[in-house]
């Protein structure tokens, strides 16, 4: 049995191909072809959509792994699609390079991170998948299909976020940046505070975030500011990590959302004591370090990026709707910005955006509180992040995401009798 990260969606494939090399890739597809199956390649799990669920079988690329080309003087390296994010950041650390922008996980598959649309924050930077710049894939017919900026660019902003439709990804290139360190600063800061310079924080600086905890006027805002990776480092102590990452934000956390699951009025004040408890400071760790927080506590998330100026308001309206209803999530929702990009697929497909991540603890039913906060998102012009859990269906997204008609076009193209489809694709793409 399969199920992801998030506990939302679990799965009994009827076979499960695991191939080490692109030949294998080729005949687990022609297989499957053969039978008139349907297959869906999957990485880490991490999705909270049903985007990796097969109908019938699923094919996992892990095995396609590893460093497979490096142009040092471009700053380009070509991995294996099954290489995580780690791994790759920690390849081209030992190397002087980074990427430019990360999300807080760095578990998922280089494949599965680009396929869903995976971001971090910093309104002057942009999605992992906006530095692809090539990419190999195994076609629904068998063909081999490189795709980059002299081959087949037209399918470049398709690839970037494909959602594993267009082909099995078998290795992927990315433009890194030289190495940088971030010094980072995170505090408890009032929340109208941060909303009244919304802007402002953004353009001053490089990476910034902010989780609120809802029914406190509490925000924790992590400040991220790009140093010279060759400069002093003054990294969070082994212990201080410990006691952050294992007791604080696993253990502690655990037994605060079991008591507001038991106690529901003791939510805002458990709140409150978790704003309070969540800062660490200050620190300048590797790029590659300080973006990424542990994640071991599982939850289900709903994220929509809206225009980045809607932010404030947004969250203001989910303020009040929540305080109508006296709902209490005692997980924090998690605001970040990113630049502009032009997956065909991106919520920040031509404009800068401002996500606003919803989260509910995988044992607590997520359904009020998505159901309160979506609408309120889509009535300030949001669009759903994919690889989250949203309730829109095809005809819905092709009026929202520019990029729709174009990237079915390339779908119609590469897989034209649906080899790589199913539920979930024919409620997000249509058939």
């Amino acid at each position: 049995m399969w199920r992801n990260w998030g506990r939302s969606y679990r799965a009994e494939p009827s076979e499960v191909h695991a191939p080490a090399s692109v030949d294998e890739v080729r005949l687990a597809l022609e297989r499957v072809r053969a039978r008139g199956g349907s297959v869906r390649p999957v990485g880490s799990g991490h999705s909270f959509s049903a985007a990796a669920r097969p109908d019938d079988a699923q094919l996992h690329v892990d095995a396609l792994h590893g460093l497979v080309e490096l142009d040092l003087p471009a700053r380009r390296a070509t991995v294996g699609a099954g290489t995580t994010v780690r791994e790759l950041s920690s390849l081209l650390a030992e190397r002087g390079l980074a990427i430019d922008c990360l999300g807080d996980i760095d578990a998922q598959t280089i494949a599965g991170a680009i396929s869903t649309g995976t971001h971090g924050t910093g309104l002057r930077h942009r999605s992992i998948g906006s530095w692809v710049v090539g990419a190999t894939l195994v076609t629904p017919d068998g063909r081999i299909l490189r795709v980059s900026e002299h081959e087949r660019p037209d399918l470049l902003p398709a690839v970037r976020l494909g959602l594993g439709v267009l082909g099995v990804l078998v290795d992927v290139t990315v433009q890194a940046v030289p190495a940088f360190a971030l010094e980072a600063v995170e505090a408890t800061v009032r929340l109208d505070s941060v909303l009244d310079d919304w802007m402002g924080l953004l353009e001053r600086t490089d990476h910034f975030e902010l989780y609120w905890f809802a029914a406190t006027r509490l925000a924790v805002t992590k400040s991220n500011t790009r140093v010279d990776a060759a400069g002093p480092l003054a990294p969070r102590p082994a212990v201080a990590r410990f006691i952050d990452e294992r007791v604080l934000t696993d253990h502690a956390h655990r037994a605060l959302l079991a008591v507001a699951a038991g106690v529901p009025r003791a939510a805002p004040a458990l709140n409150d004591l978790a704003a309070r408890l969540m800062p660490r400071g200050r620190f300048v760790e590797s790029s590659h370090v300080a973006f990424v927080s542990e994640r071991r506590v599982r939850f289900r998330e709903l994220e929509y990026g809206v225009p980045v100026e809607a932010v404030p308001d947004a969250l203001r309206e989910i303020d009040r709707a929540l305080r109508r209803v006296d709902l209490v999530p005692t997980f924090p929702f998690e605001v970040r910005a990113i630049g502009a990009d032009d997956a065909h697929l991106s919520a920040a497909n031509g404009r800068a955006t401002g996500y606003i991540a919803a989260h509910r603890w995988w044992r607590e039913d997520p359904r009020p509180l998505f159901d309160l906060v979506e609408p309120i998102l889509l009535a300030h012009d949001g669009r759903p992040h994919l690889g989250k859990l949203h309730s829109l269906r095809a005809a819905e997204l092709a009026q929202r995401l520019p990029g729709f008609a174009a990237f079915l076009a390339a779908r119609d193209e590469l897989d034209p009798d649906r080899l790589l489809a199913s539920a979930w694709t024919r409620r997000v793409l249509g058939d």
